[in-house]
């Protein structure tokens, strides 16, 4: 079994949709930094986004842990036109309601859809499993990226609707594992706050 810990980076204090855009995150909070480093496994190997957020968040709880060079296709939803703009300031709001409240297809103007974000996060992740266990390491793999992409794990672990995986609350600093068996994906712990 390989366990498979996603972390969203620290917080941003952006009121906009920040997805590819590189804001720095805020972390100053050292005990809570401290408190998710001592909860994950220390022989684990260590990837994030290369957004500088993830890439920052992932610097402060690697400890001992082996890091993976990070990967642009951790990144966040591209928002493309949406991207750090509030909710209310999107001058097409049928569209973006439709964009949450159907996920799938329908992309921003510019942007990426929910179903294009999850091929090239399941791909990611695909390769990290392939590579702990062709390897036979037994090491679990930590993934410090973004909102979206641990959404992304969500749906497949849990084998839920799109729609479903965005009625979970993911905080920034909190874990969500998921495990893959021989018998297949499961998902644990949703938004632990350690």
């Amino acid at each position: 079994m390989t366990k498979v810990y996603l972390v969203r980076h620290g917080p941003t204090h952006a009121k906009t949709l920040v997805g590819w855009s590189d804001l720095p995150a805020d972390l100053s909070d050292t005990a809570a930094l401290a408190r998710l480093d001592a909860y994950l496994p220390s022989d684990a190997v260590i990837i994030s986004s290369d957004l500088s957020r993830a890439k920052a968040t992932a610097d402060a709880i690697q400890g001992e842990r082996r890091r993976l060079p990070h990967d642009p296709d951790l990144r966040e939803i591209n928002f493309g036109d949406w991207e750090l703009q509030r909710f209310d300031e999107i001058k097409d709001q049928e569209h973006i309601r439709a964009y949450w409240e159907t996920p799938g297809e329908i992309s921003p103007p510019n942007g990426e859809s929910w179903n294009d974000i999850r091929a090239r996060v399941n791909t990611v992740v695909d390769r990290l499993v392939t590579r702990q266990v062709e390897a036979n390491s037994g090491a679990d793999i930590v993934i410090v990226a973004h909102f979206g992409v641990i959404l992304t794990q969500v749906q497949r672990a849990a084998g839920i609707t799109a729609y479903q995986a965005f009625g979970h609350k993911i905080d920034n600093l909190s874990v969500t594992d998921v495990q893959i068996t021989q018998t297949g994906w499961r998902v644990g712990d949703i938004n632990h706050n350690p």
